[in-house]
């Protein structure tokens, strides 16, 4: 892959670290990555021009161009970061901020949106400002850019720090007068060394106001502060010039070349040439102003991969916490529906429900009571039985929001009425007797779910015994009347367990697809967190590999 095309994968992956991180746009790493991507995007070879108000910047770039091309008086307090290009003819074109475009041939529009107000602050309706002059230097593919002088307000530094980093060469103003002060020497750690801005060359301004045994003392402090930098610059190329600024620029439009030298100007001229050659690849040189910002993405990249990890962890800890519980309240809300019907089923078994309620049952049917007792503990122990099993249904159905398949309803045998012949097969040939009617003592007995069984095994006996008395009875009619009751006891029992084990296996069918835990889909949030960290490791393996690809050997 060409280092071209890296550097082109390096931008796309920087914009898209800004984009993840959601870093504060007024945060330095944030416009410092921008500054590098629209460098690195700008074929153009940017020279910005930086120091304190006054100490003859502006005035430094109208010597370089020469021919009136930014007028000395043009701007005597710049307050904007002004982009000098090449043009066919001397123009100016500003941006604003609500996207209107101004442009007007020469520079006196600069008047008006490029410098300070009264109380010396920039415009904040000025997006950009541009100006186009015919200088050959220019015609290279070499773009100036003159920023406002700094230590003076926040609101400038800010628009310089930010600047200078978009920046291929730095030029830093120094005043003779008053070489490398406190803030110029802070400036120079925090502005550029500590962001891996190397390519810097230092011009020392107004060393002619000087009386000449001062000029050798400053000349000594110069040669310690060209030392003490060490510059990313082409082979015998010096990062620190003299040049008088203001009589360099009167000797250009004069055109007196003899006097343009003396001042040192053609000799800094010269060596902007050949830097500018040297980098014709401008991107070779970007490796140690890239490399600590790049750095400073990796590292918040990796922060956020395991932010993003301990939130997905504890996610996914949780998700698997509540399929445990509702496994394990499955097994107990299973254990205890298979118990309850499991209890049901034991005492419903026929011979417990004889040995336990058939005697009592047949007392009741004696005594005319039978609706009574079957209302009364026989309805109980199965409304409880009915409970136990329709509680744990519910659970379930609460526990796993599943719909509820309806409460288990044992049904008791129907009644069914029986009406006695006026005569019984063995009495056709007697004297017509007296039917047992509806009101009678029988009847009593005979109403309710006792007269099916009766109905089946004491249909004739029965009409017998009712031709009787009803207060004379002899043994041989006691005994098949307890036999007669005994039989409807057995047999209504019988008829009820029956019932009530299929009405068991039915709801059974119905009930335990309830009482299951069905795995619910993996929450979205979870498979958002997984999708956000997929995509940052991706954009932190993208960016290693083009940080490997552009280290140099």
């Amino acid at each position: 892959m060409q280092q071209q095309e890296v550097y082109q994968n390096l931008v796309g992956n920087l914009r898209a670290a800004l984009g993840v991180m959601e870093l504060d746009k007024t945060s330095q790493l944030y416009r410092d990555v921008l500054g590098i991507c629209e460098n690195l995007e700008n074929p153009l070879f940017r020279i910005a021009v930086f120091g304190p108000f006054n100490y003859g910047k502006s005035t430094l770039l109208n010597a370089l161009l020469g021919q009136r091309t930014l007028p000395i008086d043009l701007i005597p307090t710049t307050g904007a970061a002004i982009h000098v290009r090449y043009g066919a003819e001397l123009s100016t074109k500003i941006t604003l901020t609500d996207g209107r475009v101004i442009s007007e041939l020469g520079t006196d529009i600069l008047k008006q949106y490029a410098i300070l107000d009264q109380q010396r602050r920039m415009r904040h309706d000025v997006a950009s400002v541009e100006v186009f002059c015919p200088h050959p230097f220019l015609e290279m593919g070499v773009e100036f850019l003159d920023l406002p002088g700094t230590n003076d307000r926040e609101e400038q530094d800010n628009l310089v720090r930010d600047q200078l980093v978009t920046a291929d060469l730095v030029v830093q103003v120094l005043d003779s007068r008053k070489l490398m002060t406190l803030g110029e020497r802070e400036n120079l750690r925090d502005w550029l060394l500590d962001r891996g801005i190397e390519t810097v060359v230092f011009v020392v301004n107004f060393l002619n106001l000087m009386e000449v045994e001062d000029q050798k003392e400053v000349s000594n402090r110069m040669r310690f502060v060209a030392e003490s930098f060490r510059s990313n610059l082409p082979p015998g190329i010096s990062n620190l010039y003299r040049v008088d600024a203001l009589p360099a620029l009167r000797a250009r439009l004069k055109g007196d070349g003899a006097a343009a030298q003396t001042t040192g100007l053609t000799m800094f001229a010269s060596a902007l040439q050949s830097i500018v050659t040297f980098h014709q690849e401008k991107q070779a040189q970007w490796w140690p102003r890239v490399q600590p910002i790049a750095q400073q993405i990796r590292q918040s990249l990796q922060a956020q991969i395991q932010a993003i990890t301990a939130e997905l962890t504890t996610a996914e800890e949780k998700q698997q916490s509540r399929i445990q519980i509702q496994q394990k309240a499955e097994k107990l809300i299973k254990q205890g529906f298979e118990g309850s019907v499991s209890d049901f089923e034991s005492w419903l078994y026929l011979p417990k429900l004889l040995q336990r309620y058939q005697n009592e049952a047949i007392a009741a049917l004696q005594q005319g009571q039978f609706s009574q007792w079957e209302r009364g503990a026989w309805r109980e122990a199965i409304d409880h039985h009915q409970k136990e099993i329709n509680s744990w249904v519910n659970k379930a159905c609460q526990f796993f929001n599943h719909p509820h398949p309806g409460e288990i309803t044992i049904p008791f045998p129907e009644p069914h009425p029986i009406e006695f012949p006026d005569k019984s097969p063995a009495a056709t040939s007697s004297p017509p007797t007296t039917p047992v009617n509806r009101n009678s003592r029988l009847e009593k007995i005979l109403d309710g779910p006792i007269g099916v069984a009766l109905a089946r095994g004491a249909y004739y006996l029965l009409n017998q015994i009712a031709h009787k008395q009803p207060d004379y009875l002899t043994p041989a009619d006691t005994a098949k009347l307890q036999a007669a009751y005994a039989q409807a006891v057995e047999d209504y029992l019988t008829e009820f367990s029956e019932t009530a084990f299929a009405t068991l296996r039915q709801y059974e069918k119905k009930a335990l697809p309830v009482i299951r835990f069905q795995p619910t889909p993996t929450s979205s949030d979870i498979i958002a967190k997984r999708h956000q960290l997929q995509l940052v490791q991706n954009l932190l393996d993208n960016l290693n590999q083009n940080l490997q690809s552009l280290k140099p050997n």
